[in-house]
């Protein structure tokens, strides 16, 4: 399977999967405001991924999605991507969420880095320069400098490396399987990983609606990380990275409509910043692109 360079698609694609991305995210708040642990809501996120993805592969593909041309890269990638989740979830135990998001936001600078020597991209010096100011429009938005170091923060550090770790792996599977193959593997190896360790903390819902929010965020799990494969096989991972800055803005209006969280001016700002970041790079890649 080769590369497509269809960066336009590309970055379209990426776009959505962030939106449901941010869909995960404000699930596994919502379970946690009403009381589930950290552990069994990444484990809930793992198992509805696996099972949303067999649901949608399965039927057309058969057992084939189970065979992977790199199974140990596959492998890999999961375990990094259940880490980072992992981590994550340890961060928030003791961070401020505006904290964690600042180091998080921090990964298409270094995705873009590490896409020069590991996937030998050609990046620009004006493409990590967008980067950079698309993540002042982060800071300017939460703000981070509240408090002073704190050795959790580590968590959070390492979380950015197996995120950006994990978009990069993610590039080098996606010229080599499917994106089915992709989806069961990063969801299925953590949810046989996490297994032995929920049964302890296991808490049952206790209405429909929280069984249809569980339900919800793996179904955005499936289709955020299909919409991802597929996109970084139509574009660089370096031209991808900044994408994630839209999240910020998905999240401020998911905020805004199911927690009552209103923007303020500073959100704006910071959006708008964000937004033109996004823009320029993707500028920059459609003439890179032509000019090749």
């Amino acid at each position: 399977m080769l590369y497509e360079e269809k960066p336009v698609a590309g970055v379209l694609l990426m776009c959505s999967a962030v939106f449901f991305f941010t869909l995960i995210d404000s699930s596994a708040k919502w379970l946690a405001l009403i009381g589930f642990v950290p552990l069994q809501v990444t484990f809930i996120r793992y198992l509805g991924h696996f099972l949303t993805s067999l649901a949608f592969f399965l039927p057309k593909e058969g057992i084939t999605i189970f065979v992977s041309e790199r199974p140990q890269l596959q492998f890999l990638r999961a375990i990094i991507l259940m880490v980072g989740t992992f981590f994550n979830f340890l961060a928030l135990n003791y961070l401020p969420l505006n904290v964690t998001i600042a180091i998080f936001f921090a990964s298409p600078l270094v995705v873009t880095i590490l896409s020069i020597p590991i996937l030998h991209e050609k990046v620009q010096v004006r493409q990590i320069l967008a980067v950079l100011f698309g993540f002042g429009g982060v800071l300017i938005i939460i703000q981070p400098d509240e408090i002073g170091f704190r050795y959790e923060m580590i968590y959070s550090l390492i979380a950015l490396l197996c995120a950006s770790m994990y978009f990069i792996l993610t590039r080098m599977v996606a010229g080599k399987d499917r994106n089915s193959t992709s989806q069961i593997y990063s969801s299925l190896v953590p949810t046989l990983f996490l297994l032995p360790f929920i049964f302890d903390n296991w808490i049952w819902p206790d209405n429909w609606r929280d069984f249809l929010i569980m339900g919800l965020m793996g179904l955005a799990a499936t289709l955020g990380h299909s919409f991802t494969t597929i996109a970084h096989r139509l574009a660089k991972a370096s031209s991808l990275a900044p994408v994630i800055y839209v999240q910020l803005v998905f999240m401020t209006v998911l905020s805004w409509f199911i927690f009552g969280d209103l923007p303020t001016s500073t959100i704006a700002l910071g959006t708008l910043i964000i937004i033109f970041s996004g823009l320029y790079v993707f500028r920059l890649e459609n003439t890179f692109t032509k000019e090749s």
